[in-house]
């Protein structure tokens, strides 16, 4: 199979299926009027304090299977921020296959620098 082909596939299903699951959620909301025990009024407020450092992975599955409309949402975001993420990844494994060494390296590099800025820096900078 072409890598180029197989990499736009990755980024254009990630971007879908974040797309379907954002959607999915947002109708869930207003069909609510609200989510996770939240109204929409307290969800939409400028200074609300509603965030996504307040869910968990186990309660975000947990919303999914009882159709709550944030967790849909979430779970949309974080296919997106992954869509990237399988990108290099797949870039790595295309390069490795082609003993193409330098841009193994350098997209090596890349996927260490982004999980860094999403795991390290947060913790620094104490978020």
């Amino acid at each position: 199979m072409d890598m180029d082909k197989l990499i736009s596939n990755v980024l254009r299903t990630g971007v879908i299926i974040s797309l379907i699951l954002i959607l999915i959620g947002t109708v869930l909301l207003f069909a609510d009027n609200g989510s996770n025990g939240f109204t929409m009024a307290q969800i939409i407020n400028v200074n609300s304090k509603i965030n996504s450092s307040i869910f968990s992975i186990a309660g975000m599955v947990n919303g999914l299977f009882s159709l709550q409309g944030a967790d849909f949402i979430l779970l949309g975001i974080i296919v997106l921020i992954l869509t990237p993420i399988t990108r290099v990844i797949t870039s790595v494994l295309s390069f490795l296959y082609e003993r193409n060494w330098l841009y193994v390296i350098i997209t090596v590099i890349v996927f260490i620098d982004i999980m860094v800025a999403i795991f390290i820096v947060p913790v620094i900078l104490g978020h």
